[in-house]
């Protein structure tokens, strides 16, 4: 899967369908940008494409930002990549420990909070 590149100059709207055809095709998009202006087209295409995406296919997406190092002409640059994904159900592992903390909770119910100005909603 190639990584689309999108500098300060890319129109949002050729993005946005460059996105949504990759994800289409493999599952998953990568999107990488260097400098503000790159990665705001980024962000812009990618509200796009999740539209495309959401209203002709149904599909329901996520976008994870990261920050990657790139060798660019021998030297190193601090990019931003957004790993755009389907968005899925909690694994089954995180549902059973999430019934775990209400185990908890029933055993040690919290029935009288403690006196403490800081709970206290006028402290804000």
């Amino acid at each position: 899967m190639d990584i689309i590149k999108v500098s300060a100059r890319s129109r949002t709207s050729a993005v946005a369908g460059a996105i949504a055809g990759v994800f289409r095709e493999h599952g998953r998009a990568e999107v990488q940008a260097i400098g503000a202006g790159a990665v705001n087209q980024s962000v812009k295409a990618l509200v796009l494409a999740i539209s495309y995406l959401k209203e002709r296919d149904n599909l329901d997406v996520a976008c994870v930002p990261e920050f990657v190092d790139v060798e660019i002409e021998d030297k190193v640059r601090t990019a931003i990549k957004l790993v755009i994904e389907e968005r899925g159900s909690a694994p089954t592992d995180e549902l059973s420990e999430l019934d775990s903390l209400d185990e908890i909770k029933e055993e040690y119910p919290l029935e009288h909070p403690p006196e403490s100005g800081l709970l206290d909603p006028s402290a804000f």
